[in-house]
């Protein structure tokens, strides 16, 4: 389980390093796993963060020691950030993939899956590809039965709802700026990261966008 320590780092490079982690949510007796493809920094001293806007009693999260979960309604669905060193500074975890180990109580990933599936359909009823599960903020908090409410302002409970280090290696990332953020409001800012080997499973793969060019708007970078 990822402690408190591992947040109290700069946001940028918590953001980073969470690529390949694992989160891990007991659902009704059954434990769902995704690991983390994508995530953004937020710092209280760019214009792009909610922490910019002041402190309030719906941001208070991120103004709480490192590693305070902060959840809050994008579009009105739910939204999963966590607390790093510095008031108001924060990661999002923007994406993630369905996953199964023998930590996971010999569920398979099938099952895993179908359950995903059951908290997450489509507009329409039907069933969510798997890879479509948790690639977006909103789409990964449905699959994964994280609310706002149940979660916000509190800590990771290895009982029920924690972020898990395997040991898996990211061998290279993307950094790239971040989305949805308005003009203006630091926009250029190159604070998102996704897993190299899993970006076409992202929100949005800078790679794949004939708009963007390697090492300008984006880079890939090998970790050491």
């Amino acid at each position: 389980m990822l402690k408190p320590a591992f947040f109290d780092r700069d946001a940028c490079l918590v953001a980073q390093q969470l690529l390949g982690k694992i989160i891990r949510r007991k659902h009704r007796g059954t434990w769902l796993s995704a690991r983390i493809i994508e995530t953004e920094a937020y710092y209280l001293t760019e214009k792009g963060s909610h922490a910019s806007l002041g402190y309030s009693e719906k941001r208070k999260s991120l103004f709480m020691p490192a590693g305070t979960i902060y959840m809050y309604y994008a579009r009105g669905k739910d939204s999963l950030n966590i607390s790093c060193r510095g008031e108001g500074d924060a990661v999002l975890i923007k994406s993630a993939f369905p996953f199964a180990d023998q930590a996971a109580d010999s569920d398979t990933l099938n099952t895993i899956i179908e359950i995903m599936q059951e908290l997450n359909p489509t507009v329409t009823g039907g069933q969510r590809p798997a890879e479509k599960l948790c690639n977006g903020q909103t789409l990964l908090c449905r699959s994964l039965d994280l609310k706002v409410a149940d979660w916000d302002g509190r800590q990771f409970d290895k009982n029920i709802f924690y972020l898990d280090d395997t040991g898996i290696s990211v061998d290279q990332y993307i950094q790239t700026a971040r989305l949805g953020i308005p003009t203006g409001r630091d926009e250029h800012l190159m604070y998102r990261f996704i897993d190299h080997d899993f970006a076409r499973y992202c929100t949005s793969n800078p790679m794949s966008k004939k708009s963007l060019v390697a090492d300008v708007d984006y880079r890939i970078i090998k970790n050491q």
